[in-house]
């Protein structure tokens, strides 16, 4: 017989596994990315441009994430 604590942590780790999936299948952008940060007109480096669809800089990105506007 299976431990229910074993059992709850795999229902855990299973529903944590989904929501990143989940996360990372809507987050991405498709497409060309920009040169430059459509906030702050920063370069966005090449490795971050390569991933495509990058529009923001990650301090952009992430202050935008936040709910924020630079």
């Amino acid at each position: 017989m299976t431990c229910p604590f074993d059992r709850a942590q795999a229902l855990e780790q299973r529903q944590r596994d989904q929501a990143i999936t989940a996360a990372l299948a809507r987050a991405r952008s498709t497409g060309p990315s920009l040169t430059h940060c459509e906030d702050c007109d920063e370069e966005i480096p090449q490795a971050r441009r390569a991933l495509g669809g990058m529009t923001r800089c990650v301090p952009c990105q992430s202050t935008f994430e936040k709910g924020g506007h630079r």
